[in-house]
Formats: structure tokens, C-alpha cells, sequence
């Protein structure tokens, strides 16, 4: 079987199993991916910059912080549109779809608790292409513990003053703001109610940020440790009511997550995609490799991995989107797409052989970049967590 026969029949992200609202989304969010981010995609991995001009493109063609609502100059994407798009971006290249998603991460949360004056003020520059924003949560010591972070923020007067540490936040650097968690209480007995969201511009006095070192995967997109010391800002910059954040943070992250599954999809999808190229298209003891039962059986657990984890990612999407235990579903999802990905990966791997581990095949960026899904917006573990108590008894 030539390679271009196998592409032509290989269609693993359909728009069968999508709402019908979201597939032309898909569909544009497919050829953008194939104009800007699938012929560039080698270079910035090996050069491990940041896609300024793609992300330009994707401002130009309305794909950045595409969730903002028309009212505030976005496009009103919903979960089911982001994650079309996620999957079409991620199966691309997982560091250039990752600096195409952050500079609208987290602006949700202002849209849905801030005050109007906060929106146009800051959420209406980002929907208009004119700002752009990240969130702050993680910390050098603490991860998934979203109630055992501690960077501090007191008030003092008209201001509240920042001091401590973030770290792996996204445009941490590049921002004009961000949202920021941090710690406002400290009632012992109400561990989860003594957190609180901030707007933090990044030119406010007391703010650093400076890029985290190279990393092994998405290398095309750049995380910052971000420090506070004593950095002022308005008390009209908390967002919704104070000892609240942590609510507001989780309520994101049901949403999140939905759309982290359709970075696993993208990932496992490239995954079998670049595997089964390569076994049609290799001999070994005098026949193709694909003839093999131990290399179709690998194929074949492939498939299972990757399409009983979309089923379930685009029925969890519409029970997030309906509010019917979101939590839940969207940890299954998250969690089985992740999964998927890295299963996807790792036998690509093995099929690859020795050129595998090549940094000039796609199949290893692909290896490495599906380690950090499993991370991000709650370690699969906490997932597991949030699955077995919210799970209908």
C-alpha cells in the first residue's frame, strides 16, 4: 500500500461523531492547522522558539481566545467548539497548538465573575486581539494541591500585595496580564474557602517572570516562573468575591479538561497515523511489516485505545456542557484521552524500531509531547481521585 493511498483512507478525526454546530470550527481549525502549524512544526521543535508569527496568523483568522463572547470580541466558541479545535490543532503539533490556546487560558473565569468594568478593561483587549493573558496556579513545590499553594495575597488599603512564587505559567513573559491564584486566608477549618482570583497586569511593580529552561517537549511553547515580592496591585483587581478562587478554579477546570482530552486525541491520532505510515512502508525477513500479526494486533490495540477515548471524551463534552456532573465526566475524559495518547506513543515507538528515537521523525516529538497531558489542569492520578467520588452511586 503506497503512503499516499494510506493518508487518503485514514480519516481517525471524522466529524461523524461531532455536533454538527461544531464541525465547520473543526473544519477551519483543520485547514489552519495545515497551512501554519504541520509544515513548521519540525523547525520550531528543533529551535525551540516561539511561534510569534503562527500565533499572529491564528489572530488574523480569529483562533486565539476564540471562547470569549462576541459581546467582548471574540467568537463564542463553546467547550464542543474548543474541542474540535484541539483536536485538529494538537494532532498538528502539541508546543504550537499549546502557544495558539494560552493567551486566552483562564479568561473564562473573568468573563463569567468579573465586574464589567474589569471585562472591558482587560477581557475585551484579548477578545479584540490587542492583549494577551495566561493563568497562574502551580507552584515550584505544589502541583495538583490547588488548596496547598502559598503564594500570599494580603490586603493593604486600596491594594492587595503579592508576594511568593508561580511556576509553568504560560505567557508568564509574554502577557500584558494574567490571572493569578492566591492565598487571601488562613482558617484551618476551611481549607478550600481561603483562596482567591486576581487580575495582575505584568508591568506591575514587584513582578518577575523570566522563561523556564529548555524542555524536552512542546518545545514551541514557553512556561515562566513568575516571582512576587511585594507587587502592588488595585484592590479592584479580585476577581468575584474574595475566599471564592478556589471554586471559580475548579469550575474552570471541569471545562478545561474536556478540552485537554482533545489534546490526547490529536497526540494519539498522529501517533497511529505516523506508526501505520511507517509499517506499510517497511520490509523486514521479505515482507511488509503491517503483515505481521504481532504488528497488526499493536495496530489494533491502537485503535481501541484511541476511539473508545474519543467516544467517551465527545459524550463527556456535552454532560459538561449541560452541567450534568461535569466534574466526573470531565475526568474521564481527560484522563482516558491522556492515556490514549501515551499508549498511542509508546508503540509507535516500538513499531519505529531504532529510528525512532531520530529527532528528525515525527513519531519522537510526538513521544515526548504526550508526557505532559497526563500533567497539566490535574495529574491524571487526582483524576482517578475526582472519578471514583464523584462518580453516581
Amino acid at each position: 500500500m503506497c503512503l499516499d493511498k494510506l493518508s487518503t483512507n485514514m480519516e481517525l478525526l471524522d466529524e461523524g461523531i461531532v455536533p454538527e454546530a461544531s464541525r465547520e470550527v473543526k473544519r477551519e481549525a483543520r485547514a489552519f492547522a495545515a497551512e501554519h502549524i504541520t509544515p513548521n512544526a519540525a523547525d520550531y521543535f528543533e529551535r525551540g522558539a516561539y511561534p510569534e508569527d503562527i500565533v499572529q496568523e491564528a489572530m488574523d483568522a480569529g483562533l486565539i481566545a476564540p471562547s470569549i463572547s462576541t459581546e467582548y470580541g471574540g467568537r463564542g466558541f463553546t467547550t464542543a467548539d474548543q474541542l474540535a479545535l484541539a483536536e485538529e490543532f494538537y494532532r498538528a503539533d502539541a508546543g504550537i497548538a499549546l502557544s495558539l490556546q494560552l493567551p486566552g487560558f483562564g479568561t473564562s473565569i473573568l468573563e463569567e465573575y468579573g465586574t464589567e468594568a474589569q471585562k472591558e478593561d482587560f477581557l475585551r483587549p484579548v477578545g479584540e486581539n490587542e492583549m494577551i493573558s495566561g493563568l497562574g496556579v502551580s507552584e515550584p513545590d505544589t502541583g495538583s494541591d490547588m488548596a496547598g499553594m502559598s503564594t500570599t495575597a494580603d490586603n493593604d488599603g486600596d491594594e492587595w500585595v503579592l508576594n511568593g512564587e508561580k511556576y509553568w505559567v504560560g505567557n508568564g513573559v509574554e502577557a500584558d496580564w494574567l490571572t493569578i491564584y492566591a492565598k487571601t486566608g488562613d482558617d484551618p477549618d476551611n481549607r478550600y474557602g481561603n483562596y482567591s482570583l486576581f487580575i495582575v497586569p505584568t508591568d506591575a511593580p514587584g513582578y518577575e517572570a523570566e522563561h523556564i529552561p529548555e524542555k524536552m517537549c512542546y518545545r514551541a511553547s514557553k512556561q515562566a516562573h513568575i516571582t512576587f515580592e511585594n507587587c502592588r496591585i488595585p484592590e479592584d483587581h479580585l476577581i468575584g468575591p474574595e475566599g471564592a478562587g478556589f471554586y471559580m478554579l475548579a469550575e474552570f477546570f471541569n471545562h478545561g479538561r474536556a478540552v485537554v482530552a482533545g489534546h490526547g486525541l490529536g497526540l494519539a491520532a498522529a501517533a497511529i497515523e505516523e506508526a501505520s505510515a511507517f509499517v506499510h512502508d517497511r520490509e523486514a525477513f521479505g515482507r511488509n511489516i503491517n503483515e505481521f500479526q504481532s504488528v497488526q494486533h499493536d495496530l489494533a490495540d491502537m485503535r481501541l485505545a484511541f476511539e473508545s477515548a474519543r467516544a467517551l471524551t465527545w459524550q463527556a463534552v456535552e454532560r459538561v456542557e449541560n452541567g450534568d456532573n461535569p466534574g466526573y465526566w470531565a475526568a474521564l475524559a481527560k484522563t482516558a484521552a491522556t492515556e490514549a495518547a501515551t499508549t498511542c506513543a509508546e508503540t509507535g515507538m516500538q513499531l519505529y524500531g531504532g529510528r525512532s528515537v531520530l529527532e528528525e521523525n515525527r513519531i519522537s516529538r510526538i513521544y515526548r509531547d504526550v508526557r505532559v497531558p497526563v500533567i497539566y489542569e490535574g495529574a491524571n492520578p487526582i483524576q482517578r481521585n475526582l472519578i471514583y467520588r464523584q462518580a453516581p452511586r
